[in-house]
Formats: C-alpha cells, sequence, structure tokens
C-alpha cells in the first residue's frame, strides 16, 4: 500500500530520567512536580521531548544538566567528581500513556554521588529528592507522609525497571562506585550497596570481598577521619567494569 501520511496520528519522542542517589544512607530518586497540564501538580521523573537538532543521548544529557547541573560521562569509564553515569535503560510506548498524543520516550538511567538540593526548571514548578521506597510503596511522593497522588504519566513503571536496573547492575559490575565520591572508603561503599539493596551487609565480609576482588577498588595511600574512630583507608574506582566474582545480592 502507497504511504498515507493521514493514517499517522501526531507522534512525538521524549526522555525521561531516573537519576538516582544516595542521600542519607537511603536510595532516593530525583522527582518533580509538574507545573503545567496534563498531570499538573502530580509528582513525575525529569524529562522533556527531544528536539529536532539532538539525538536520544544528547537529549537525555541536556536534560541530565538542566535537573542536576551534572554532565554525563563515558558509561565504559569510572565516575568522575563532575559526572554521573548515564545509560539507557527502557522505551515505554503504550498508545495512552500520555493523553496530549502518541507519546514513545525512551527511559535514562543516571547514577551520582550524593547530589545537592535539585532545582526546579522547565514545566516544573518544585523538585525534590524522594525515597524510592516512598515511590515504589505508594505510587507518589508526600511530604507529610499521607497517601500521595500516583506519579504521572507510566512514571512509577519507569522508576521501578530503574531500581530494579541498579539493583542488578551493581552485582556484576563496579557501578556502585558511581554513587561514591573520587576517593572513598569500603565503608562507604559498603553503605552503597546497603542503600540500593535495602539490606544489611556484614561489614568483615563485604570488605574482604570488594578488596579481594580483581580491578575493583584501587588504594590511593590516604586515609580519612570523616566518618569518626580511627583512620580509614581510602580507595578509589579501578579499571574493572565487570567484577569476577560478582557481588551477589543477599536473598531477603
Amino acid at each position: 500500500m502507497p504511504y498515507d501520511p493521514s493514517a499517522f496520528p501526531p507522534f512525538a519522542v521524549t526522555v525521561d530520567l531516573v537519576v538516582l542517589t544516595v542521600r542519607r544512607h537511603a536510595l532516593c530518586a530525583l522527582a518533580v512536580r509538574r507545573g503545567e497540564p496534563p498531570f499538573q501538580g502530580r509528582w513525575a521523573l525529569p524529562g522533556g521531548f527531544v528536539r529536532p537538532d539532538e539525538d536520544l543521548a544528547q537529549a537525555a544529557a541536556r536534560e541530565l544538566g538542566e535537573e542536576t547541573g551534572l554532565c554525563a560521562h563515558d558509561p565504559a569509564a569510572p565516575a568522575q567528581a563532575n559526572g554521573a553515569h548515564l545509560e539507557q535503560l527502557a522505551t515505554y510506548g503504550d498508545p495512552k500513556r500520555d493523553p496530549r498524543m502518541r507519546v514513545v520516550s525512551v527511559a535514562h538511567l543516571a547514577l551520582a554521588p550524593d547530589l545537592p538540593a535539585p532545582r526546579a526548571g522547565g514545566d516544573a514548578n518544585s523538585a525534590r529528592w524522594a525515597p524510592v521506597e516512598e515511590l515504589l510503596q505508594r505510587g507518589g511522593y508526600g511530604r507529610d507522609g499521607e497517601q500521595a497522588a500516583p506519579l504521572a504519566f507510566d512514571h512509577a513503571q519507569i522508576v521501578s525497571d530503574g531500581v530494579e536496573r541498579a539493583r542488578s547492575k551493581i552485582e556484576y559490575s563496579s557501578l556502585a562506585t558511581a554513587f561514591c565520591p573520587t576517593e572513598f572508603t569500603v565503608g562507604e561503599l559498603r553503605r552503597v550497596y546497603e542503600a540500593v539493596w535495602g539490606v544489611a551487609l556484614d561489614p568483615r565480609n563485604f570488605h574482604r570481598k570488594v578488596t579481594g576482588t580483581p580491578g575493583f577498588l584501587v588504594p590511593t595511600g590516604g586515609t580519612t577521619t570523616r566518618q569518626g574512630g580511627r583512620p580509614a583507608q581510602l580507595f578509589r574506582a579501578g579499571g574493572a567494569t565487570l567484577l569476577n566474582p560478582p557481588m551477589l545480592r543477599p536473598e531477603v
């Protein structure tokens, strides 16, 4: 059959960002309150329409910079102090996911060390870091702890998929170091695993595993007392991207 443009409705492509960080020993996601329809006043993930002159990766990196002030870096490289790990997560294309028109969203996952309070921008009138348990258990974020409205669009599913991707990837890759500053202690890395997995880990067993995994951590030669107590040895991310043996997630 010949191509008939009138047979196809308006169509748009967006990017949505699951931006994860660890704050106060809890895994948190960036949430914005929408300032415009549709779903005005509801919490949502940051994101926006892909511009005509940019590809998907450029759109995601732009949105990340606008929402967090961070730049994205090569996912194959260790995390940098002024950058964030950014990777494509999944594509969401339910015909009814956006009431305005047919919109396909290419979601991205961003991981970064403890980030400052976010700033609202674009069509968002406020933004905050929300513990993922709040978002996943209630489908929304209530400042007063009460039941909140579900996240806008299909963003609850996207958050769930992003969190599971992070939980899975830190088992077999060095991605957990993306949540850490350039130099960190084994205790700080352990608290990342505990926050992402939502479990408590044995400190001695964890120390033995991570320091015994080839290429995972490299001693810097320095120490720190920023957590109190005796000086703790500082490490940086090693060159390994895959962990052998993997850090298996405890069964809960």
